[in-house]
C-alpha cells in the first residue's frame, strides 16, 4: 500500500554542478517532484536547454527565472516568474528557462511532472538537468 512521503525544500540536495546547482528528485506513482536550486557564482551562467517533457507545475520558491517556450530563438516568448509564481507548462511543449536571484544569492524552484521524467534517473542519485551544453537523456 502506498504511503505519503514528507520532504524538506531545501534538505539533501545533490550537488548537479559544483557550487552552482544543486537537485533532489522523487518519484510518485504517476508523478515527479524535482527541487532545483541555483546559487549565484556558478549559477549564474547556467541556462537550460530547451526541452519538453509531460505536463509540469512550476513553482519559484525564492528569487525568480524566466521560462520561454520555444527553441532558443530570438522572439521566444517568456513568461517571468518571481518568488511565489506558479506557472504550468503543457505536456510536449519545447521550454527552456534562465535565473534571477534573491538578495541571498539563491534562485529555488519546485517543478512537478506528470507522468513521471524517468530521465531524472533513480532517486537517491544525482539527477540529470538538461544544462544548454548537455546531451538530452533519453
Amino acid at each position: 500500500m502506498a504511503k505519503c512521503r514528507v520532504f524538506g525544500i531545501d534538505d539533501s540536495l545533490k550537488e548537479v554542478v559544483p557550487g552552482g546547482l544543486y537537485m533532489k528528485h522523487l518519484f510518485g506513482k504517476h508523478i515527479s517532484v524535482a527541487v532545483v536550486k541555483f546559487v549565484e557564482g556558478a549559477g549564474r551562467d547556467l541556462p537550460a536547454k530547451a526541452h519538453a517533457h509531460g505536463e509540469e507545475a512550476s513553482l519559484q520558491v525564492s528569487g525568480g527565472c524566466s521560462v520561454f517556450e520555444g527553441l532558443g530563438a530570438p522572439g521566444d516568448l517568456e513568461f517571468v516568474m518571481d518568488e511565489g509564481d506558479a506557472l504550468i507548462i503543457p505536456g510536449d511543449v519545447m521550454h527552456y528557462g534562465g535565473n534571477r536571484f534573491e538578495p541571498a544569492g539563491i534562485s529555488l524552484r519546485l517543478n512537478v511532472v506528470t507522468p513521471a521524467r524517468k530521465e531524472y534517473g533513480p532517486e537517491d542519485t544525482t539527477p540529470y538537468y538538461p544544462l544548454k551544453d548537455r546531451e538530452t537523456q533519453a
